[in-house]
């Protein structure tokens, strides 16, 4: 049996005035009713976490498991908990005790909501203020901090994690979490009415194109289509807003590259989840607090060009690295995918050619956009509609250049034709009658497509 309490409390006695006083503190945080109210529960909870921080040996926790943790702290909880004479049930004191474990090992009232699967974002703003996303749609949620302070230790507890800080001199930071979701965290001065906190959750269980298309995401026809461009191994760039989930796209399609590709991902945040065998992971450096040792993303695509990858994944282009990745799309890695900010695939195009601009390389707009058009075979675009959900809107093949102007012709295309009473968006995918070039080298790997599939009274059901 593991012995996690320390033998004595800095000198103190395990009776006394000094143990008196220390109930008495605590017992003044509520009666038998107190938890009547959210706020109380709360208050308990963060100050039983600080008798346990007093209380127990915490290097003892390194060599064990969560079961023996739960049952020791646990333990001591209920203890601490009867000399306080609160009158609990059961399920009251259970959930308390797993509260003050969440406080002890994991993000204190953030861990809920980091459990509920059907939460896909967790925005704080402020101790008090908490928000979460559920199918798309923003709803407030009942979880708070006791305090400022008390939010400021848990975003503290998740930047240290991965060797960062966040504090006055540096109040933005860049994390994530340990299971790969992503975190953003502002905090005061910058953040005027107290600390902000934005957690993208990492799904568990990548979603697959078989479950997009089951959600209604992604027609099956077109599914098939994407599936043979990933097999053709042509250049995709994947376009959309915010949240309008790229990388799920980006994941999705990664999963029909062939299993005996090496792949190199390279991500400022790691957020996809490839299933093949020989995956190399890249990931950048922020600079330190002196504000040396930045690595950026294009010098990991410029050293991913020596690690002899069959297909170089972006997990998004944001700079100068837009032109690495064109030049290693242009040069023996094919089927190369990246993301990009943009509303429409037209965007999406201008939007890598001022990133060429911002690599410092001096070149005519015209041989940036003859470098886009060799270089970017497919545009994928994704949004997110006005009723949460997430639709493949379009796909759009690039067909040269006419002059200075690059060419592209759209292949398949979402049409909205309403909003339901309840708010339901309405519409539906339908083939633009253009017969696509790519559909040649998509045939030489030994994948066949039906023409039918390009017919322009060809509507696929959503």
């Amino acid at each position: 049996m593991w012995q996690i309490r320390k033998p004595n409390v800095d000198g103190a006695p395990e009776d006394g005035p000094e143990r008196a006083e220390q109930d008495r503190k605590l017992m003044t945080v509520g009666d038998a009713g107190a938890f009547a109210t959210a706020d109380l529960h709360t208050d308990l909870k963060v100050e039983l976490h600080q008798r346990l921080l007093s209380l127990i040996n915490l290097s003892a926790l390194e060599n064990m498991s969560h079961a023996q943790i739960a049952d020791e702290v646990g333990d001591i909880v209920l203890e601490e908990l009867d000399k306080q004479r609160h009158a609990l049930n059961h399920g009251e004191r259970r959930q308390l005790v797993d509260d003050v474990l969440d406080e002890l090992l994991g993000l204190g009232p953030l861990e809920p909501l980091l459990k509920d699967g059907t939460i896909t974002d967790i925005l704080v703003n402020g101790h008090d203020t908490v928000f979460v996303e559920r199918y798309g749609v923003l709803e407030p949620s009942a979880v708070r901090f006791k305090d400022e302070r008390h939010l400021i230790r848990i975003i503290q507890k998740i930047v240290s994690a991965v060797g960062r800080r966040v504090d006055e001199s540096a109040p933005m930071v860049d994390a994530r979490l340990a299971d790969g979701s992503r975190v953003n965290a502002v905090v005061p001065p910058l953040a005027l009415d107290g600390a902000l906190l934005s957690i993208r959750k990492f799904a568990k269980t990548p979603i697959s194109m078989g479950r997009l298309v089951e959600i209604g995401s992604v027609p099956s026809q077109v599914s098939d289509v994407l599936k043979a461009v990933v097999s053709a191994r042509l250049n995709v760039l994947i376009s959309g807003g915010t949240g309008s989930g790229k990388t799920t796209m980006l994941n999705a399609m990664s999963a029909f590259i062939d299993n005996r590709e090496r792949i190199v991902t390279i991500e400022d945040s790691a957020e996809l989840q490839l299933q093949q065998e020989h995956v190399a992971r890249l990931e950048t450096r922020p600079p330190n607090i002196e504000g040396k040792g930045e690595i950026a993303q294009r010098d990991l695509v410029k050293n991913s060009l020596r690690m002899r990858p069959d297909r170089i994944i972006v997990g998004e282009v944001r700079g100068g690295e837009a032109f690495d990745m064109l030049q290693a799309m242009n040069t023996g890695h094919d089927g190369s995918m990246t993301t990009v900010h943009a509303n429409n695939p037209r965007d999406a195009l201008s939007r890598v050619e001022q990133m060429i601009g911002m690599s410092g390389i001096d070149i005519p707009a015209r041989s940036a956009r003859a470098q886009i058009s060799s270089a970017i075979h497919v545009v994928v675009q994704v949004a997110r509609l006005s009723d949460g959900r997430r639709k493949l809107v379009s796909l759009a093949e690039l067909s040269g250049m006419e002059g200075d102007v690059i060419t592209m012709q759209e292949i398949f295309r979402y049409r909205q034709t309403g909003v339901s009473e309840d708010g339901v968006v309405q519409g539906r995918f339908e083939a633009t009658g253009i017969r696509p070039r790519f559909l040649d080298q998509v045939m030489a790997h030994g994948v066949t497509l039906s023409p039918d599939l390009f017919r322009p009274d060809r509507n696929f059901e959503q």
